[in-house]
Formats: C-alpha cells, structure tokens, sequence
C-alpha cells in the first residue's frame, strides 16, 4: 500500500516518513535485566541482546510501586478499540495492531511525530480501560516510552505489518487493515 508522505514529519535530513512501527509494554512487564529487555544501548538494529543482570533486575522490581499489569482477553480488546477509535479521530491510518497480554504493536500512518501517536494511544487505550472499572483509576498500565521506528518506504511498511501481524506468536487482539500488505 502506498501513502502520501506526511507533511511534517522528517527525519534530521528532511526525509519525509511513511508510516512508524511503535511498540510499549504494559507495566512492570519487561524489566531492565532481564532476558530480552532492551536498553538505550542496545536499541540499535543490529545490536546485539543485552546479558541477563540478576542484580539489575531485582533493583527494577524493587522500584515498581505497583504489581506487573496483564491485559487480559477484555482488556486486549477494549485497547485495540481505542487504537482504532483514536486513528479515526486524528485521521491517522492504522495499518495493523497487535495487542497481546504485555505488550502492543502497531504500525501507523501519521503527520505527527511517532512518540506523539504513542502519547495518545496510551492515553486513549487507559481512558477506555479506566471505563471499564476494573482496575483502580490510579492504576499504572504502560511503562515509560516504548520503541519508535520511521518506516520510509512501501517494503519496509509491509515487513512491518507482517512482524505485528504474524511474528507475534498465536494471535490475540489483532487488526489489520484490508490489503495493507
């Protein structure tokens, strides 16, 4: 599928982007040392995985002022509604969305900067769950940031798609949209 580039988000050389892959996990969900969990200094494509720290993930558990937060079958479902209710409303293009019990993917079409969409779909998606009732209101769901990628041409946005949608293991609270590949 092609787009239209947004109008003002570019890259530092001007470069217009296409679409942004954007993943954040839930609350306590991915700790730093622990297997797997990526850290400033090993976001890079390419980089290799940072080693389990024991020490490093005792000190992060420590430091959580509320239990991990696990989306349940519901609560995926209400999160997904909110992604697409929130693209409907700013006229972003939501190409494909994975929400699964610790984290979410996305990949979406928008003039804003990714850590904007980001901003808002965590605050739509707590907006709905928090209509639900069933968790506090103070209830902490996201962890801080989550990854932004600039996807800039047709191949890259259909790799992608192809990642959230069928690189995530079974499927949970998926959406794709119809011929986006």
């Amino acid at each position: 599928m092609s787009f239209t580039p947004p109008a003002r988000n570019h890259d530092r050389q001007g470069a217009p982007a296409s679409a942004y892959l954007i993943a954040f996990v839930c609350y306590g969900s991915w700790l730093p040392g622990q297997t797997g969990a990526v850290d400033r200094d090993h976001s890079l494509f390419g980089s290799r995985w940072p080693e389990a720290d024991a020490a490093q993930e005792t000190h992060a558990m420590n430091r959580m002022k509320q239990d991990t937060y696990i989306l349940d079958a519901n609560r995926r479902q209400v999160v997904l509604k909110a992604l697409q209710e929130v693209c409907s409303q700013r006229a972003w293009v939501l190409l494909a969305a994975h929400v699964r019990s610790n984290h979410v993917h996305t990949v979406v079409a928008s003039d804003n900067s990714p850590e904007h969409v980001m901003s808002a779909f965590k605050s739509y998606a707590s907006r709905a769950l928090n209509r639900l009732a069933l968790d506090r209101p103070d209830r902490r769901r996201w962890a801080r940031h989550g990854s932004t990628r600039y996807l800039w041409i047709s191949p890259m946005i259909s790799a992608a798609i192809r990642y959230v949608i069928c690189e995530q293991g079974a499927p949970m609270a998926v959406f794709e949209m119809p011929a986006a590949r």
